[in-house]
């Protein structure tokens, strides 16, 4: 039978997307498992840096190798292989990496032999990262004995449990949702009826339903460390803010602005470091509701069920969070506006310096403008008084040439031709030069691009 989207691409040579074929693979990258009663999981995830990924992914290729397993392709984000006695499922998420490991279970006591004691211990040593979900889980198939208080008793070191009927009572489950002495956690599904496909859906939906548990309750130690602080820094805002309307001195104003710069810098250091694992915890709780949801949980009247146990201990950390970031988002928006606020304050108090300066300045040029005047006035007077003395000796200087003409006479017509020309001589250089300081500082502002 011919490929009708080869032949179809032959006819319509169209180009494709670099990340087509990722698209459709994407969908199928972590399919649901199929996964048979009875059976021992053991499942780990841990947080892991930018530069530890590479590691993990090659600690994983190692394990393959001492198996004689085929090992992941590069740049892949899920694998799944048998490893002899047991399977390994491993899958690469945003901030974490999580591995699976299971193999049928027996009939001995649950959480006797888990599954993860199968493990090198020098490769489980060597896991990079950092270990947040450390999990045993079992399902007992539907042909075993109804489990009694003492067998669970003796299961999970006498904690006190939590049990959920899932799936419409489909199956049992219980946990103590601590940690043991083996340094993990432990949960127990009783089968009463699932085939190996719905069992490996509820088995994934119950590991997903932890693994978020702890990555959403990240973020609640943190956002209880932060508040207090927030609470302080308020405070410390709030108190700035009456100081502020009590100030009148510029440099107190510049103190205070220097005060909230370095408590704004102080707040944006706490949202870079918050902010993200904020963000995620609501999006892990957000995931866990809805796993909650997909478990399709019994109503158990009076006994407390596993949505009333995750809504009562989860959703206080998760609204911390969200609590903590909003008034970190807070704070730093009304931080914003004082500072805006005393900017505009110190802005004001200098334009009002700058216009007493320039009063100050016209005052000034007024009285040397006065002075140059008075001086200029005095200048014309001394050159006319050096003319006339001069016009007087020419006018000596002819009496013995035989010309008869009265000095005096002379000296005084002269005095207001003198006077007049040193004046208007004295008025165009200045008039000259003042066009000169206007041509000089047009061009200067033509040539400024502001």
């Amino acid at each position: 039978m011919p490929d009708n989207s080869s032949s179809a691409l032959s006819i319509l040579p169209l180009q494709l997307h670099p990340a087509r074929e990722a698209l459709y693979h994407e969908l199928h990258a972590r399919p649901f498992p199929v996964i048979a009663s009875p059976v021992r999981i053991s499942h780990l995830a841990l947080l892991l840096a930018d530069e530890d990924r590479e590691r993990d992914f090659q600690h994983l290729r190692n394990l393959c190798i001492r198996y004689g397993v085929n090992p992941p392709a590069d740049h892949e984000t899920s694998f799944h292989q048998r490893f002899g006695e047991f399977e390994v499922r491993w899958e690469r998420h945003l901030e974490f990496v999580t591995y699976t490991f299971l193999r049928p279970g027996t009939n001995s006591l649950p959480f006797s032999h888990p599954t993860l004691s199968m493990l090198p211990a020098d490769w489980l040593q060597e896991v990079p990262g950092q270990l947040v979900v450390a999990l045993h889980l079992e399902v007992v198939s539907p042909e075993a004995e109804q489990l009694d208080r003492e067998t669970l008793a003796e299961c999970f070191e006498g904690q006190r449990l939590v049990s959920g009927r899932l799936l419409e009572g489909s199956a049992t489950l219980w946990s103590a949702f601590r940690l043991h002495g083996d340094g993990s956690g432990r949960i127990l599904l009783q089968n009463h009826g699932l085939n190996d496909n719905q069992t490996g859906r509820l088995i994934l939906r119950v590991l997903e339903l932890e693994t978020y548990r702890l990555m959403a309750l990240l973020g609640a130690q943190p956002a209880r460390d932060l508040a207090p602080e927030l609470g302080r820094l308020d405070q410390q805002l709030a108190d700035m803010i009456t100081q502020l309307s009590d100030t009148e001195g510029l440099e107190e104003e510049r103190q205070l602005l220097r005060r909230l710069t370095s408590m704004a810098a102080q707040i944006e250091r706490y949202r870079a470091n918050t902010m993200s694992r904020f963000a995620a915890t609501q999006a892990y709780y957000q995931l866990v509701m809805k796993r909650l949801e997909e478990l399709k949980e019994l109503d158990a009247g009076p006994n407390f069920t596993l949505a009333a146990f995750f809504s009562r201990r989860l959703t206080p950390a998760a609204s911390t969070c969200e609590s903590v970031g909003s008034r970190l988002e807070d704070l730093a928006r009304r931080i914003e506006r004082a500072g805006d606020l005393i900017r505009t304050r110190v802005d004001l108090k200098l334009e009002e310096q700058n216009r007493g300066l320039l009063a100050s300045m016209n005052r000034r040029s007024k009285v040397q403008l006065r002075m140059q005047e008075t001086v200029e006035g005095l200048s014309i007077a001394a050159i006319s008084y050096y003319g006339i003395s001069l016009i007087r000796y020419l006018l000596g200087a002819l009496e013995p040439l035989g010309i008869d003409i009265n000095k005096d006479v002379g000296t005084a017509i002269a005095v207001p031709f003198v006077v007049g020309t040193v004046w208007w001589l004295t008025h165009r250089i200045k008039k000259i030069i003042l066009q000169d300081e206007q041509t000089e500082t047009a061009s200067s502002e033509s040539q400024d691009p502001h």
